[in-house]
């Protein structure tokens, strides 16, 4: 199946750089917000974004402008009975995720592809809330879309190979690089990230060292691009502890297990970069 018209649902951070990469690639691209006000935000943040690529002259002007005109923005869910491929990039949460698959198995035709950005939530109960399982997988993207190159394609085991296949090749079209991971949770990323920053809060509780020297630690001395603390700011110390709740209720393995401290922070709202305050400050 040729896919040539892309819904997205959702238009915040996630959503906005797939409706994004898509239209850079050539695609007509539809997002759903929960209302006109948030479709103009979604609108808006586009547009500034590829009048910011222009001005640097990282696309031409005339590039903006076809890009800008393969994307359109809708409060209706009904619209996107007219799209090939429908990324859902919601909240992480698994009983919203299952309510609008169902509802958009009622909506979409029979050949439509449903996807999920999710990065923690079972997709295979998403997938069992519709009527078309062999059509439903995973599309986790990672942040920022735009500039991160790697797409998880998250099989369940009701999912078709022919799905799976014109998944893929979607996800190199719109210059991405898959990797196949079964549907488990957390797939392969966040299975092997999140322990790793979860142990670095546990050697900062147990007095080990510093948060800085933790993290040139491990940016020197592993080569990582930033340490744990400034990426587990960037990511969200919420999103990081309901991955790793997700995760330990699954497995029951003590490493996934939040540390108190990353509890106490979420709990005085010092979330990360969103709020200027976690780990480090950024007022």
């Amino acid at each position: 199946m040729a896919i040539k018209n892309v819904g997205v649902i959702g238009c915040g951070l996630m959503g906005s750089g797939i409706v994004q990469v898509a239209a850079q690639a050539g695609f007509s691209v539809l997002f759903v917000e929960a209302n006109d006000d948030l479709v103009k935000r979604g609108l808006g943040r586009l547009r500034d974004t590829l009048e910011g690529l222009a001005a640097r002259g990282k696309i031409e002007a005339k590039a903006k402008d076809d890009i800008l005109a393969r994307i359109a923005g809708t409060p209706r869910f009904e619209d996107l009975k007219g799209c090939d491929l429908v990324v859902e990039a919601m909240t992480e949460n698994q009983a919203l995720k299952n309510e609008t698959f169902a509802r958009l198995d009622r909506i979409c035709p029979p050949h439509v592809l449903l996807a999920t950005n999710t990065s923690s939530c079972n997709v295979t109960a998403m997938a069992a809330a519709t009527k078309r399982p062999g059509q439903v997988l995973g599309l986790h993207f990672f942040n920022p879309v735009p500039l991160m190159k790697l797409v998880e394609v998250a099989r369940t085991i009701l999912t078709d190979e022919d799905a799976v296949k014109t998944a893929t090749e979607w996800v190199r079209t719109v210059g991405k690089v898959p990797v196949q991971t079964k549907d488990a949770t957390a797939f392969i990323v966040n299975r092997l990230l999140v322990p790793y920053l979860l142990d670095a809060i546990r050697v900062y509780e147990g007095g080990l060292a510093s948060l800085e020297d933790i993290d040139a630690a491990m940016k020197l001395g592993c080569g990582y691009p930033m340490g744990p603390f400034t990426l587990l700011d960037l990511v969200g110390l919420d999103t990081t502890m309901y991955v790793a709740e997700v995760m330990f209720d699954e497995f029951r393995e003590a490493r996934y297990a939040p540390p108190p401290l990353l509890k106490r922070m979420v709990m005085a709202g010092q979330l990360g970069r969103k709020t200027g305050r976690g780990f480090y400050s950024y007022q």
